[in-house]
C-alpha cells in the first residue's frame, strides 16, 4: 500500500508540519511492514510516520532508503536498508522534487539557486 506525506511542500527545508496526502488503506496490525523511502533528511517526517504506523500494531516496521543525509539528523531514526549516503545538499531527480520539478530527470542533481 501506498502512503503519501509531505512536510517541505515548496520550500527547501522541513516546516514540521507533516501533512498525509494520502493513508494506508489496509490493516497493518500483524503484518511485516517495510517503509521506502526516497530521502532521509532530518528524520522529523519519517519519525511521525513510525510513529502513526506502530499505533496500528504492525508485526514487524523495518525502513529501507535511497538516500540517506546522516549530517542533516535532527531525529534518531533507525535505517535498516541505505542505498547511498549523500552529503548535505539539495538533490532533485529520480523521483525527488523541488517545488513540484525535476522529479522526472533520469539521474540525481544537486540543486544550486543562484
Amino acid at each position: 500500500d501506498f502512503m503519501t506525506v509531505s512536510s517541505y511542500g515548496n520550500s527547501m527545508t522541513s516546516s514540521r508540519d507533516v501533512k498525509i496526502k494520502k493513508d494506508i488503506e489496509d490493516c497493518i496490525k500483524g503484518k511485516d511492514v517495510l517503509i521506502v523511502e526516497d530521502l532521509i533528511d532530518t528524520g522529523f517526517t519519517l519519525s511521525k510516520v513510525v510513529e502513526i504506523l506502530k499505533i496500528r500494531e504492525p508485526k514487524s516496521l523495518s525502513i529501507c532508503t535511497l538516500l540517506d543525509k546522516p549530517a542533516r539528523r535532527e531525529v534518531n531514526v533507525e535505517v535498516e536498508f541505505s542505498g547511498f549516503k549523500i552529503p548535505d545538499e539539495f538533490v532533485v531527480g529520480y523521483g525527488i522534487d523541488y517545488r513540484e520539478k525535476h522529479r522526472e530527470l533520469p539521474f540525481i542533481g544537486k540543486v544550486t539557486i543562484k
